[in-house]
């Protein structure tokens, strides 16, 4: 019984929207240990379904840990051998900072806004 209380405080809601040939994962909640293999069921899913240009929106996370951060970059490697990208769209200080320190900035296209990606997708 104790698992299905630490369970409960890592919920995490996953929606899809596709804009063109980008899918949009947009996320509520926290991805955490718990929650991860729900992320990475969903990228996965959309890598076979063909869907390369991926973008994870966590504006409306609450928490992201080392789990949430290794199934992004699992997902990136994923549609990277398929010339495709993952990117993120954040604009909280407190997740940014975690993609800064481990070097993740480098690495991912990160949007500060959905109106950001927006703009790029058309301007594209």
């Amino acid at each position: 019984m104790v698992d299905n209380e630490v369970r409960e405080g890592s919920e995490l809601d996953i929606a899809l929207e596709h804009v063109g040939d980008h899918s949009i994962v947009v996320l509520s909640g926290e991805v955490d240990v718990y929650s991860a293999p729900k992320l990475r069921d969903t990228i996965k899913n959309l890598v076979e379904e063909g869907r390369y240009r991926i973008v994870v929106d966590l504006e409306d996370v609450a928490f992201l840990d080392s789990t949430g951060l290794g199934v992004l970059v699992g997902g990136l490697k994923r549609v990277k051998h398929h010339q495709g990208d993952l990117g993120i769209i954040c604009n909280q200080e407190r997740i940014l900072r975690i993609f800064r320190i481990t070097g993740l900035t480098k690495v991912f296209t990160i949007y500060s806004s959905r109106e950001d990606l927006l703009a790029s997708i058309k301007g594209a």
